[in-house]
C-alpha cells in the first residue's frame, strides 16, 4: 500500500486529492493548518504550517509520494504570505522530501506563471512570464522544483487552469448567487476571450497519473472541450432557467476599477482576476495525453453546471461552516454587492 501524504489536503482540491488517493488504495496523511470538517477517520492529520521546516520534515517521515498542494491563493492578496508560503514552503517540503527518501513529488502549480501569454493554446514552449505577485511567487516555486530536480529529487510539476466541480466556491459562490436570483452577469468587454477550467476529478486524475509515471516532467492540464467566457456563463444561465444573463463591460474601465476596489480591500478579487477574466488562455493538454494516457472527462459548460447544481444543494450547509479553505467557502461580496444591485 502506498503511503502518500497531501500538503494542503484540507483546502477543495487537497480534499478531492485525499478521496481519489483513498478509493485508490492508499495509505493517506494529510498536511494543514487545519483539519477538515469531512476528513475520514482512516486518513492521518498532521496539523502544521508549510512554513515550519521541522513541522514538513515530521510530515515527510516514511511517505513514499508527495502531493503538494498547500498555496496561498489570489484572494489573499498578500505578498509576503505568496512568498514565505509558495516559494519558501515549497523549498521546505522539497527538502523534507528529500531527506525521507520520497520516491516522487507532484507539485501542484498554476496557469498564473504565464501572465497573459504570448501565444494560444500554451504549449511547453510557451515561455512563463507572470505579471502580478502570485503568479511570480508561483514560477519562482517552479525554479526551486528544477533546482531539487538538478539534486536528483524525482519531481513533476502540474499546472492546472481555473478549477472547478463541486464544492468548488469561493468566488464562484458570488457567480452562483447572481445566477439564482436571476441578475445579470457582467462580462469584460465582449466575452469572447477563449478561457479554459478544469474539473477537480480530471486534475486528480492526471495528479495520479503523474505519480505513477517515474523522471520528473511538467504538464499543462486543462479541459479538452471548452469555448468562450461568454459561451460557457450563458451556458451556465440557460441551465439555471432564472433569467439571468450576460451582458458586457467597458474592458479598459472594468479592469481599472477591479484593480483599485482590490487594492484598497472593497473586493474579494485579487489582481490575478482583474489581469485575466475578460483575456484568453487556454492549454496545449497533448503531452499529457500522451504520457500519461489521460483524457479529461468534464467539459467547460458541464462543470460550470455541476458546480452551480451542488452549490444551491448544499448551500445552507456551506454558509454555516467555519473555518475552511477559501476555496471550500463562499467568498464575501465587498463592493460587488454594488453591482449586484445594479444588475
Amino acid at each position: 500500500m502506498a503511503r502518500v501524504l497531501i500538503t494542503g489536503g484540507s483546502g477543495y482540491f487537497g480534499c478531492a486529492l485525499r478521496d481519489r488517493l483513498r478509493a485508490a488504495g492508499a495509505a493517506v496523511r494529510v498536511f494543514d493548518l487545519v483539519d477538515a470538517d469531512d476528513r475520514p477517520a482512516d486518513v492521518e492529520l498532521v496539523l502544521g504550517d508549510i512554513r515550519d521546516a521541522p513541522a514538513v520534515r515530521a510530515a515527510c517521515a516514511g511517505i513514499d509520494v508527495v502531493y503538494h498542494n498547500v498555496a496561498q491563493v489570489p484572494l489573499a492578496k498578500d505578498r509576503a504570505l505568496f512568498e514565505a508560503v509558495n516559494v519558501g514552503g515549497t523549498r521546505h517540503l522539497l527538502d523534507a522530501a528529500r531527506g525521507a527518501g520520497v520516491a516522487k513529488v507532484v507539485h501542484t502549480s498554476s496557469s498564473a506563471v504565464f501572465g497573459i501569454p504570448a501565444r494560444n493554446p500554451v504549449d511547453l514552449g510557451v515561455a512563463p512570464r507572470p505579471l502580478e505577485a502570485y503568479g511570480r511567487a508561483k514560477l519562482e516555486a517552479e525554479h526551486a522544483v528544477a533546482a531539487a530536480v538538478r539534486d536528483g529529487l524525482d519531481v513533476t510539476i502540474i499546472r492546472p487552469r481555473t478549477i472547478l466541480g463541486h464544492g468548488r466556491l469561493g468566488i464562484f459562490a458570488i457567480l452562483f448567487d447572481w445566477v439564482a436570483e436571476g441578475r445579470r452577469i457582467p462580462l469584460l468587454g465582449r466575452g469572447d476571450n477563449v478561457y479554459q477550467f478544469v474539473h477537480a476529478d480530471d486534475l486528480a486524475d492526471a495528479c495520479l497519473r503523474a505519480a505513477a509515471r517515474p523522471g520528473p516532467a511538467t504538464y499543462n492540464i486543462g479541459a479538452a472541450r471548452f469555448g468562450t467566457m461568454r459561451q460557457t456563463l450563458e451556458a451556465l444561465c440557460r441551465h439555471a432557467g432564472t433569467g439571468s444573463r450576460v451582458y458586457a463591460l467597458p474592458m479598459g474601465l472594468a479592469t481599472a476599477a477591479m484593480r483599485l476596489t482590490s487594492a484598497v480591500g472593497l473586493s474579494p478579487l485579487g489582481p490575478y482576476h482583474a489581469l485575466m477574466y475578460g483575456r484568453s488562455l487556454y492549454f496545449d493538454i497533448a503531452p499529457a495525453v500522451r504520457d500519461l494516457e489521460w483524457q479529461p472527462r468534464w467539459s467547460n459548460e458541464e462543470m460550470i453546471c455541476q458546480s452551480y447544481d451542488w452549490y444551491l444543494a448544499h448551500r445552507d450547509a456551506v454558509r454555516a461552516v467555519r473555518g475552511r479553505s477559501a476555496h471550500r467557502s463562499p467568498a464575501r461580496e465587498g463592493i460587488l454587492a454594488l453591482l449586484k444591485r445594479l444588475s
